[in-house]
């Protein structure tokens, strides 16, 4: 049974930072792309980051270049998101996916897996 949860969020002000985590179990990081997405209210869920092949490859979404990381551990089978300069616009739930192949890697269909998700709130 494959399980992705996620933890780290929380609330900051803006400007800070915040670490998220999805520790993998069944699944391996190393397979296709770990992604990380977000949804705000109202809004679709989108992609963020995401690390495939087991790091070879990362892809970020314009929104957060240069501010946020994405990176994997791959004894611990966990992905990470490190999130530095945050703005209010970043305020959303984030959640943990796996799955999707590397050309897909911000389709959220094409992901197979999710985690349950963690609220990250940035105030201004």
């Amino acid at each position: 049974q494959v399980q992705l949860v996620e933890s780290g969020g929380g609330s900051v002000q803006a400007g800070g930072s915040l670490r998220l985590s999805c520790a993998a179990s069944g699944y391996s990081v190393r397979v296709n792309c770990m992604g990380w997405f977000r949804q705000a209210p109202g809004k679709e869920r989108e992609g963020v980051a995401a690390i495939c092949l087991g790091g070879g490859n990362i892809y970020y979404d314009d929104s957060v270049k240069g501010r946020f990381t994405i990176s994997r551990d791959l004894a611990e089978n966990t992905v990470y998101l490190q999130m530095n300069s945050l703005k209010p616009e970043d305020t959303a739930m984030f959640y943990c996916a796996a799955g999707a192949p590397v050309v897909f890697w911000k389709t959220r269909t094409k992901y197979i897996y999710w985690g349950q998700g963690t609220q990250v709130t940035v105030s201004a």
